[in-house]
């Protein structure tokens, strides 16, 4: 197969496709942690509990990401990428408006009411990342395919910084959420350009079965590919959801007057827009995809120990592990990549929209077993125990799966 001159390189790489889907998952992730980083002054402001209430909410909002990536991921298949992009983006901006107007709602069972618009826009957050990896999967050269997914990841999670300045300059928590819908309602009118993913088409009308998801757990090889894609994902939201997120829990122990869970998420997403980017080149050139996840995980682990036991005592040291870790689990675009050349065209997008979501919706599990330790153990050891558990599977399944560097995605299940 001839070379790609530079200009046709580049034409692929900033091509509609990757730019729209680079713009969805900028206002993706902005509204995805606005939660987090409006967590505390939110709820102060409605009279709720930052921490009861806040993890209350928290998981709802993941409960409705692990349910909409398996809905959008069959919507997906069924109906066509772009179905996706256009239902998922209208459905979480909506429900991002109705959460700048929560100080106007009746007090009464004001946390159920919080918890249900983010388990919405949960539910409508969990369809942009997948069908936009695949769409861009399928409209690149396989020879692009990691870094043209490396930087719809790395722009987009620059969404997070942006989310964290607008609450700081918007003058309100309210204002960003209802910010953060309207950039969403802009972007869905810029879609209207964007074609359909041409692998797509030519099954499009080919009697094949398209989104069954049940067939994930039908066959025990395809089970065991899918199990691994999620268990690679593991560590980016282990990171995130509990060194971020709840990053004011560790303060006490580390010695820190106050550690600030928003610029925790700001900090570590500057370092997973970094990772994401590099990531892609790093994938190119070891020419694949499981060694540059492995090298980076490896990493994020020697970041999260010495984070944790070497003496963190200060909150721009703590800030500065942020970005670190935020570095070695950049390789969230390279998963979900991963998880899209595994399978075939019928179910590609199945499986692309529920790994990462099925990631995000084991966040739960995992500040569970977080809550459960802290009975028993400190906050430092009970993050390091879960810890070792999320990324012992993360290792394992890194190394085990089957390499898909170059893989033709021109395959039904």
């Amino acid at each position: 197969m001839q070379e790609l001159s530079l200009s046709s390189k580049l034409k692929y790489i900033f091509s509609i496709p990757v730019i729209i889907s680079a713009l969805g998952y900028f206002v993706d992730i902005y509204d995805l942690l606005l939660f987090g980083i409006v967590r505390i002054p939110s709820l102060k402001a409605l009279g709720l509990d930052p921490d009861t209430d806040g993890t209350f909410i928290l998981n709802c909002q993941m409960v409705g990401l692990l349910i909409g990536g398996v809905f959008w991921g069959i919507f997906g298949d069924k109906k066509g990428r772009l179905s996706v992009l256009f239902g998922s983006i209208l459905v979480y901006s909506l429900a991002n408006i109705a959460c700048g107007f929560l100080p106007y709602f009746p007090k009464e069972h004001l946390v159920y009411q919080y918890a249900g618009l983010r388990f919405i826009a949960g539910i409508g957050l969990a369809g942009e990342l997948g069908a936009g990896i695949t769409l861009v999967s399928e409209s690149l050269p396989k020879s692009l395919r990691a870094i043209g997914t490396s930087v719809v990841a790395g722009f987009g999670l620059m969404g997070a910084v942006v989310a964290q300045l607008t609450v700081e300059l918007a003058g309100g928590w309210n204002i960003s959420y209802i910010i953060g819908g309207i950039m969403g309602i802009m972007l869905l009118i810029l879609r209207v350009s964007v074609s359909e993913s041409g692998i797509y088409k030519n099954i499009e009308h080919k009697n094949v079965s398209k989104g069954n998801f049940l067939s994930f757990f039908t066959n025990k090889e395809r089970l065991t590919r899918y199990l691994k894609c999620i268990a690679v994902g593991l560590p980016t939201w282990y990171c995130i959801g509990i060194l971020a997120v709840l990053a004011n829990q560790f303060a006490p122990e580390l010695g820190i007057k106050d550690l600030n869970p928003g610029k925790a998420i700001m900090w570590a997403y500057i370092g997973i827009s970094a990772g994401d980017l590099m990531s892609g080149f790093i994938s190119h050139a070891l020419k694949s995809r499981k060694m540059a996840i492995f090298y980076m995980l490896l990493f994020t682990i020697i970041g999260v120990a010495v984070m944790l036991f070497g003496n963190t005592n200060t909150e721009t040291k703590y800030y500065m592990f942020c970005v670190w870790l935020g570095l070695g689990t950049g390789y969230w675009a390279m998963f979900v990549t991963l998880a899209a050349e595994q399978f075939g065209t019928n179910i590609r997008n199945t499986a692309t929209t529920t790994v990462p979501n099925m990631v995000r919706g084991l966040l739960p599990v995992m500040i569970l077993a977080f809550d459960l330790l802290k009975n028993n153990f400190s906050v430092i050891i009970s993050a390091a125990i879960v810890g070792i558990v999320v990324f012992g599977l993360a290792f394992y399944s890194s190394l085990t799966i089957s390499e898909t560097h170059n893989k033709d995605l021109e395959f039904i299940e």
